[in-house]
């Protein structure tokens, strides 16, 4: 049987801020989506998560075999090999982002979270840096796949309160790890086995910054038949909360498997890179960079419309085409 999946994805500026710095990732050749949720100002947040999308899409699409096989880069954990490529996929945008930061004063300070799956066989990775979030629908709840890397998780952790409690210590919105704020990353991951008819859903903290996960679970649970209308309610219940925040959504629904001997794996965190890994990955950097911006395989933060932003700027480009032909025709007249 082929394994086969329905996926749909929606981002929403809100109803306060004038930038959408989330990017969400749909790349249905190789069965891997995420949700990047970008921090920093003049727009650096936007391409923060913007360059997270495309470096896991130039990997994938370019360097899968080549980045299975180099040994440098190596994460010391055995998975999947589209968790492994997902993981120095994630390895390598975070230096990227921290490296562009170094040379542009404009973009200092920028960062990115993550939430990524990668889907293979019966087998889905999930790999994450921040606080967007992965969970899996079940029929009483959602099963949060995903734990915080935030100052409130961490107090509810260690001092055993709740979510509404560990908030009146810090802020809500402090996380402890993103892409792009240091020259390494601490990578959290697991794996689990999929079935027919298991739905999941990514969110950025646009959503489960403002609701609970029962409130999400609720939303979900009306609409677990029709993806489109899930994804929209998720974001509509968001806005009517005011809409202070970008919100991003990926729904998941497993529409068929092929069935493999590969195990799931608990909770682990892949380290950060040491300083010989760090430099194979710069080389890495280098190969990469010189592929252009993906145009139909990930779709743009600032619409929920797959490809509007590039549709407008080929429209543009060719006018200035058409009107450099007209000028150039009237000279030699």
């Amino acid at each position: 049987m082929a394994f086969e999946v329905k996926v749909v994805g929606k981002t929403d500026v809100g109803l306060v801020r004038s930038g959408n710095e989330d990017f969400i990732h749909l790349d249905e050749n190789h069965h891997v989506y995420a949700v990047c949720d970008g921090m920093g100002g003049h727009q650096a947040g936007e391409v923060a998560s913007m360059t997270a999308s495309e470096t896991v899409l130039n990997a994938f699409t370019h360097f899968s075999r080549p980045l299975l096989d180099d040994s440098k880069i190596g994460i010391n954990q055995t998975l999947p090999p589209n968790g492994e490529i997902l993981v120095k996929s994630i390895r390598l945008a975070n230096r990227s982002i921290f490296n562009m930061a170094l040379v542009d004063q404009a973009l200092a300070g920028m960062g990115t979270t993550i939430v990524a799956v990668a889907l293979e066989s019966d087998i889905m990775t999930v790999a994450h840096v921040g606080d967007s979030r992965a969970y899996r629908l079940r029929q009483r709840d959602l099963e949060p796949l995903t734990k915080d890397h935030s100052w409130v998780a961490e107090i509810q952790e260690t001092q055993d309160l709740s979510e509404e409690e560990a908030s009146s210590f810090v802020g809500k919105n402090v996380i402890t790890r993103a892409l792009g704020v240091r020259e390494n990353v601490a990578i959290d991951c697991r794996v689990i086995k999929v079935a027919a008819g298991d739905k999941f859903i990514l969110c950025s903290d646009g959503l489960c910054g403002f609701a609970d996960d029962d409130e999400i679970f609720e939303v979900a649970r009306r609409h677990q038949d029709d993806l489109e209308k899930m994804t929209a309610d998720l974001i509509q219940m968001a806005n009517d909360r005011g809409g202070s925040d970008n919100v991003s959504i990926i729904a998941i629904e497993i529409i068929s498997v092929d069935e493999s001997p590969l195990p799931p794996i608990e909770v682990f965190t892949i380290k950060e890179e040491n300083e010989d890994v760090l430099a194979a990955e710069d080389a890495w950097i280098e190969k990469l960079s010189s592929f252009s911006s993906p145009s139909g395989e990930t779709q743009s933060d600032n619409s929920s419309d797959s490809g509007t932003n590039w549709v407008m700027l080929v429209s543009i480009f060719l006018a200035f085409v058409i009107v450099a032909v007209l000028i150039l025709w009237l000279q030699t007249e």
